[in-house]
């Protein structure tokens, strides 16, 4: 059986020149159209299997533009979900028992530009958060705490800042500092920042690195979150480290972190790419003072490349229909999968198989 179902269509397009990180800070205005494909497989069903596919960033923004989803696959049933509290969108399929190799392809098409924000003068009409949405994205989560050793470590690091753009400017310096980039860590890493902070082990990839700085930026009352999605295009800029270089981007996810200011709405930061770049960025290990992490230094606190696609915000998911007894997702970035009440390894996509395709689009 095949099914095809149009789930979703937004879109409009732009198109101008860009410019490259050497040269002024400013958005680029040409718009780019991306195809993403993920391909599921459960292997060795046992009973019913289900699958989860996180969908691209369902609001519209100035850097960000979903277009449509489409399915195909041999599932009885596919719908799509809202967690309810974030707006993540989610594909589920579910597949009867009995099916011998339940299968499932999702393309998403999706547009994306350049953004940078001008901090350096704040623009009228940009007022504050509504006392409803500060106490949302100041609040705590379940491995995101605003107490303790998180605020504790906050309030010394933003001291003597005045504005939320010095108290974030003092947190995003701080993490690029004092973090590193561990290569042993699993996926994205979880983002448990209070045991990072209490063991002093301050380790980690993206999941772990933005998720400090939400949690540190919170903790001192700035609103902030984590916006979790995959790299789909090599970077423009120079740097091999920052995007992908081949068309299968299934280990290709990334999470980025923003901040709220008066004077300049949500403001983009990268802290965990800037560890990424002394890493990874050819020859490796490079100097922090190295002239390519200083510029990524630089343009990360208020710009972000979009070579990249956006899938949500959300924090500590419950997979709808899930049966297999499984803690909430502290975010939803990887493909999910069960079969016979089991929760299937999301970080091992041979485990079930999945594998998830990039590519760009002619205008």
């Amino acid at each position: 059986m095949d099914r095809r179902a149009f789930l979703k269509v937004s879109a409009a397009a732009a198109s101008a020149g860009s410019l490259p990180w050497g040269s002024v800070f400013a958005n680029t205005a040409e718009w780019r159209t991306y195809d993403v494909t993920t391909k599921v497989t459960i292997l060795k069903p046992r009973g019913a299997s289900r699958a989860w596919v996180p969908l691209p960033l369902v609001d519209d923004t100035d850097w960000h533009r979903a277009i449509g989803n489409s399915w195909s696959g041999n599932a009885a049933k596919v719908h799509v979900h809202s967690d309810g509290k974030y707006g993540a969108a989610i594909l589920f399929a579910e597949w009867r028992e009995g099916e011998e190799t339940p299968l499932l392809e999702v393309t998403s098409r999706f547009m994306t530009k350049d953004r940078a924000v001008d901090l350096s003068k704040p623009r009228a009409g940009i007022g504050r958060l509504s006392p409803a949405d500060y106490t949302f994205y100041t609040a705590p989560t379940e491995l995101i705490p605003t107490d303790g050793i998180v605020r504790e470590t906050a309030q010394e690091i933003v001291r003597g800042a005045r504005t939320d753009v010095d108290k974030a400017r003092a947190i995003y310096e701080w993490v690029v500092d004092n973090t590193f980039r561990d290569p042993k860590t699993r996926g994205c890493g979880w983002g448990d920042i209070k045991s990072m902070l209490e063991t002093k082990n301050l380790g980690g990839k993206c999941g772990d690195l933005n998720a400090m700085f939400v949690g540190l930026s919170r903790s001192a009352g700035v609103p902030a979150r984590d916006v979790y999605g995959l790299r789909v295009a090599p970077s423009v800029h120079g740097y091999r480290s920052l995007g992908v270089g081949a068309p299968v981007i299934s280990k290709a996810q990334h999470c980025r972190a923003e901040f709220y200011a008066q004077g300049f709405g949500w403001v983009p930061v990268d802290p965990a790419d800037v560890r990424k770049v002394v890493l990874e960025e050819p020859p490796g290990n490079l100097a922090v003072k190295d002239p390519k992490v200083e510029a990524a230094r630089k343009r990360l606190f208020g710009g972000w490349e979009m070579n990249w696609l956006a899938y949500n915000m959300a924090h500590d998911i419950v997979l709808p229909g899930a049966t297999a007894k499984a803690p909430k997702l502290p975010y939803l970035m990887y493909i999910n999968g069960e079969t016979g009440g089991e929760r299937l390894d999301q970080l091992e996509p041979d485990s079930f198989r999945y594998e998830i395709r990039t590519s760009g689009v002619k205008a």
